[in-house]
């Protein structure tokens, strides 16, 4: 892989004094995504489903075939398992709102775990405070992992299990398919939120055979206001809709309304098929470059990022030893420092990082921590900059007075 080709396509990287270990947050996006959107936005700018003019019907096919290459790019088995929405936030909720709140019962247990973003748990408070449902969390190692004997809380009160395939915060995957199996077994579904997922590894949910998925376009190269919900048609066809408005009808009377099939019934008013174009092109990107090269691109930096925060002393990475279980994500904490002096004085060498409790606060309570820093690497990024990384770092302390 030539990351100094792959850079060129990214116009905001032509700026190399600064260095973006921000991706976790969101990715940058090469020329390809966005001369896709300006592309449709110049030369098929219409209403797509709505007119029988050719721009609408332009914008129509364009949309619907953004549809067909996420659905290929998931291994779905129908387009119209395929929902468009803002974000993995958006799409959660949509989950709660339309199947949980009309399917959980009083007493039953939605398990999540520990380490999810707060997308993927007050979505689930909510319901549970609304159905007189339980949460039961799947407690991880010190490592970040969910051991074994942990997956006993799936059990016949379980109605759903609600599961980040990649932590958000130490990198860490969860068994997602394994735990489908036990969801089933026991008559329940899983939802499983990729946003971390999705722009680092090819995703199979057949093969997976989750009931629901849910990811993040800006993740993963695409604009920002694209996200996606998939979920098994079987469901999703006895799912009420989430909005109500134009679009989403079959017929409309003054008294009542019959709704569109799927997926449009779920895609209330005017769709955003520009950005579904952009996470279209997103996906033909990574896919030309392949998933192996990515993760290898990746676990190749984070191996430097480990080895050289260890070299550099009086700093802790939280989750595994193992850089390769990371993906790409190394959250730490330098002694003494607040992460976000941490992050603040890194910017001042022109480097991104994220700081605070990453939208996961039981992650932190669990670690015994308020808040950590977090470097995040993609595809994009080189050797060269992880050394100008653990270069800075000891500048950190002497910053704060520290005489290491």
């Amino acid at each position: 892989m030539d990351i100094s080709q792959i850079r060129r396509d990214f116009p905001i990287l032509a700026d190399e004094s600064y260095i973006y270990f921000d991706n976790a947050a969101t990715s940058q996006r090469p020329r390809q995504v966005t001369e896709a959107v300006e592309r449709f936005y110049q030369t098929t700018n219409a209403n797509p489903l709505r007119g029988l003019y050719e721009w609408s019907i332009g914008a129509t096919d364009a949309y619907e075939g953004a549809r067909e290459k996420v659905a290929a790019f998931l291994h779905a088995k129908d387009p119209s398992e395929i929902i468009f929405v803002r974000n993995a936030t958006e799409a959660i909720n949509l989950v709660a709102y339309s199947w949980a709140l009309g399917n959980i019962k009083e007493g039953e247990e939605i398990v999540l775990s520990v380490t999810e973003h707060h997308s993927n748990i007050l979505p689930w408070q909510m319901v549970a405070q609304q159905k007189g449902a339980k949460l039961v969390y799947l407690e991880p190692d010190e490592e970040g992992q969910i051991p074994e004997s942990e997956f006993a809380k799936i059990t016949e009160k379980t109605a759903l299990v609600a599961i980040g395939m990649v932590s958000n915060v130490l990198g860490t995957e969860n068994p997602v398919k394994r735990l489908a199996a036990l969801a089933h077994e026991k008559g329940a579904l899983l939802l499983t939120d990729a946003a971390q997922a999705a722009p680092h590894q090819e995703i199979d949910v057949t093969q997976l055979d989750v009931d629901f998925l849910a990811l993040s376009g800006h993740k993963m190269l695409a604009p920002f206001g694209i996200g996606v919900l998939y979920g098994k048609k079987s469901i999703l066809e006895n799912m009420s809709p989430f909005l109500r408005g134009g679009e989403m009808i079959e017929y409309v009377t003054r008294q009542d309304a019959t709704y569109a099939e799927l997926p449009h019934k779920f895609e209330a008013g005017t769709v955003n098929a520009a950005g579904a174009v952009g996470l279209a092109a997103a996906i033909d990107y990574l896919t030309d470059i392949g998933f192996d090269e990515i993760r290898r691109q990746e676990l190749a930096l984070t191996q430097a990022l480990v080895s050289g925060m260890k070299e550099t002393g009086h700093i802790r990475v939280y989750g595994s030893p193992d850089p390769a279980k990371h993906h790409g994500i190394v959250t730490f904490n330098i002694e003494g420092c607040h992460p976000h002096d941490v992050s603040s004085i890194l910017d001042a060498e022109k480097i991104c990082i994220r700081a605070g409790h990453h939208c996961a606060q039981p992650l932190m309570q669990f670690l015994k921590v308020g808040s950590t820093a977090r470097a995040s690497v993609y595809f994009y990024n080189t050797m060269e900059e992880t050394e100008r990384f653990i270069a800075a770092l000891p500048k950190v302390r002497s910053t704060l007075g520290y005489m290491d």
